[in-house]
């Protein structure tokens, strides 16, 4: 059995760190001393982020039992709160090499399909990143699934690409699938403007089963009251002066003009400054902090600023003790908040399609010849 100087130590060598980096104890304490909850059942982790679909799932008792993630960034994000380095790009790995699982997650990304039009089904995708969600649901033939993506994907390509991916899963795969768009502020009880489709899917034969338990009851979730405000979120103290606009910046004088109330969060829009009048704060992007458009901005007692890192990251919901590992950039740290998910809006879906499957009796029913489960 290791001690705990040599796991320090293997944390160390794999982000990178030197051996008495503060935040080494944080991360040892986060994943040696936790309560593992009792698994109910198995589940893999498809472009994985920095892993804001897993938890949910995870506190909900399941076990993950693979994850990609191509990233190298992310998956250090993900060792520090997982201890596991997600497997890299998703089309080096077989998909027979993936173990049998219940649920697959997956946030993919939208593309376009090369051959749209010619309504080949299934092989229509080939090519792009859901082709291989669809091979693996092909292959082992999961209870069910949970997709995340834009909002756009519903409009994208003239509707042709989410017609196509619905005929895949409904027609070709045998899944029913449910899908809402969904908005954190009105679904999560957090204060952000984002809205994100959510595609549930379960197998035909499981979902038969379930007549006097219709989905429709567990999905979409009910929308909630929005109690948060942008300063439950935002720290009060004066931070480091690398997230302030000095008054020499190109864009100070219009930023000082522009940005009147401590009560906004604003955005610069590469050339102008658009202002919030929802008191919440607009979406988060990949691109923000890198110089584009989209950056969150505050006024605060002590000048203008940036959100930091941390406050992106409680914006998306994660918990106070999530770990964003410091040695990272922080632009590479606002990419990796604003590609991930609202976590609790991903927990109550995860909360209803669960408890839908157990209802069901999913999990117990599934035979153990996982073989069984192909499309032959």
């Amino acid at each position: 059995m290791q001690t705990k100087k040599e796991k320090i130590n293997y944390i160390a060598a794999t982000l990178n760190y030197e051996v008495n980096e503060p935040q080494l104890e944080l991360i040892y304490t986060k994943l040696y001393n936790k309560k593992e909850a009792e698994k109910k059942f198995r589940f893999i982790d498809l472009f994985a982020g920095i892993g804001g679909i897993r938890f949910p799932f995870e506190k909900l008792g399941g076990e993950c039992v693979f994850t990609s993630e191509w990233d190298v960034n992310c998956q250090k994000t993900y060792f520090a709160n997982y201890g596991e380095i997600p497997n890299g790009d998703i089309n080096s790995i077989e998909v027979n090499s993936i173990p049998n699982h219940d649920i697959l997650l997956a946030g993919f990304p939208c593309q376009a399909f090369s051959v749209a039009g010619y309504r080949k089904g299934f092989d229509d995708t080939r090519g792009t990143l859901f082709f291989n969600i669809a091979e693996i649901l092909k292959e082992h033939r999961p209870i069910g699934f949970l997709l995340e993506n834009v909002k756009g994907l519903v409009g994208h390509n003239h509707g042709n690409t989410f017609a196509r991916i619905k005929e895949v899963l409904e027609k070709e795969l045998e899944y029913k699938i449910y899908t809402k768009v969904l908005n954190s502020m009105t679904h999560a009880n957090i204060p952000q403007n984002r809205e994100r489709i959510i595609i549930i899917g379960v197998r035909k034969d499981i979902n038969s089963l379930g007549e006097e338990h219709n989905i429709h009851h567990e999905f979409p979730p009910e929308e909630i009251k929005l109690t948060k405000t942008i300063h439950d979120l935002i720290e009060k103290d004066k931070k480091d002066e690398k997230y302030y606009y000095n008054k020499n910046h190109k864009y100070y004088e219009e930023l000082n003009k522009s940005l009147k109330s401590k009560d906004t969060i604003y955005q610069w829009r590469r050339h102008y400054v658009r202002e919030n009048k929802n008191n919440v704060c607009p979406t988060l992007t990949a691109n923000m902090g890198t110089g584009g458009h989209n950056v969150p901005i505050i006024r605060d007692s002590f000048g203008i600023r940036k959100l930091t890192p941390k406050e992106c990251a409680r914006f998306q919901g994660f918990p106070e003790n999530f770990i964003l590992p410091n040695n990272l950039a922080d632009s590479k740290l606002y990419y990796q908040i604003g590609n991930s998910v609202t976590v609790p809006l991903i927990k109550r879906v995860a909360d209803n399609f669960i408890n839908y499957l157990i209802k069901l009796d999913a999990f117990s029913r599934e035979s153990n010849n996982w073989k069984q489960r192909k499309v032959l």
